[in-house]
């Protein structure tokens, strides 16, 4: 009987303690729709809270600063710290490099959007560009022609060129924080692992060594390039915001079929709906290629580039695919930096910034017109 009592009275105490958090009105639009009179549970402020981390392992503190420790010694502080793409090998290229000429391909780059900034052409218009940031972009292996067999079909294709594959990884992450099968990767080339990889399509003459680093440099202001990513992922839509319709007339008799897509058939010729038909359905979330998009501006102190218009896929701070357009009409009229650009062989420095040849720099004196008199 005394144990009966003592845990009564301990429900109504911790009942005490719960009331006040859970006799909270509904305020936010979710919580419009639950009637008030209902309580809703709060977690109490006296109760602690779970720690929630992505692998529960029980680490001391001593433990963590000594892993802490060892990856600063098997990467470098710099990596860690502040994020900055120095190759932990710091290999120059064997063999010598090779001459650009047409018909070669290279690696390209993986940025994340930034934003949109306006520029000025010398004549006074106005342009708008796109910001992408080059974010800790390391070769992390390479795969010749005679090991890489991307397409497997029977009988064998006869393919005329064969090309390599280049693995690029973007964003350093903690080692800590993933897999064991997943540090393997990294743990053959010695670089920082990544949080984003890329394979590359590239000519063997255009082969570079794990733990190159990559930068803005890899590209020249005016060239064009070829820009892949994802689009907003905008849910399931209707064929107004979909597809661009009209919609029905919005009174005159119409009931209720304002945003609807009206007759869906083919005109009598088969009783089926044909395929391709626009029709409600997921908008976004697709890899979409915008081709052709110039070069204006390159900072080669923080790794961003500037392309020209605002339409390139996906929304701020997401990845992208940028590399050597595929056009045959707007290819490079001058020899790029073949297979990237290496300090250590290229004796020319490079600024801070550089511009193409249409845009007006900020440093430059302001555009006045003027009337001739």
């Amino acid at each position: 009987m005394t144990s009966f009592l003592k845990a009564i009275n301990g429900l109504q105490l911790f009942q005490k303690f719960l009331k006040p958090s859970i006799s909270i009105t509904a305020t936010s639009k979710r919580d419009r729709h639950i009637r008030n009179n209902i309580p809703r549970y709060r977690h109490p402020e006296w109760l602690p809270r779970v720690t929630r981390v992505k692998y529960n392992e029980q680490l001391t503190e001593d433990n963590n600063e000594f892993l802490k420790e060892v990856t600063q010694d098997k990467y470098g502080p710099d990596n860690i710290e502040y994020g900055m793409n120095i190759s932990p090998l710091k290999i120059d290229p064997i063999e010598p490099v090779a001459q650009w000429r047409r018909g070669l391909r290279r690696t390209g780059l993986i940025a994340k959007k930034i934003g949109v900034y306006p520029l000025w052409l010398k004549n006074g218009k106005k342009v708008h560009s796109t910001l992408l940031q080059v974010v800790d972009n390391e070769v992390v292996k390479y795969i010749p022609p005679e090991k890489f067999y991307p397409v497997k079909s029977k009988p064998p294709l006869q393919i005329k060129r064969r090309l390599g594959c280049l693995v690029v990884g973007a964003e350093n992450i903690d080692p800590r924080s993933i897999t064991k099968e997943y540090y393997g990767i990294f743990n053959a080339s010695g670089v920082m692992p990544k949080r984003i990889l890329k394979r590359f399509m590239i000519s063997p003459e255009a082969a570079l060594q794990p733990g190159t680093p990559l930068t803005v440099a890899h590209f020249k202001p005016g060239e064009v390039i070829d820009i892949r990513a994802k689009t907003i992922d905008r849910g399931f839509q209707g064929v107004m915001k979909r597809w661009g319709f009209k919609g029905m007339p919005a009174s005159h008799g119409v009931t209720k079929t304002h945003r609807r897509p009206g007759n869906i058939g083919s005109g009598g010729t088969k009783a089926r709906v044909m395929p391709g038909t626009k029709m409600p359905g997921h908008m976004g979330n697709r890899w979409r290629i915008q081709k052709g998009v110039q070069i204006l501006r390159i900072n080669t102190k923080y790794n961003v580039i500037w392309v020209k218009g605002h339409n390139i896929p996906g929304e701020t701070n997401t990845y992208c695919h940028i590399y050597d357009t595929i056009l045959p009409l707007k290819r490079h009229k001058k020899a790029p930096h073949f297979p990237t650009y290496l300090p250590s062989i290229t004796e020319e420095s490079l600024p801070e910034e550089l511009y193409a040849d249409e845009i007006h720099p900020f440093v430059d004196p302001t555009i006045e017109f003027k009337e001739e008199s």
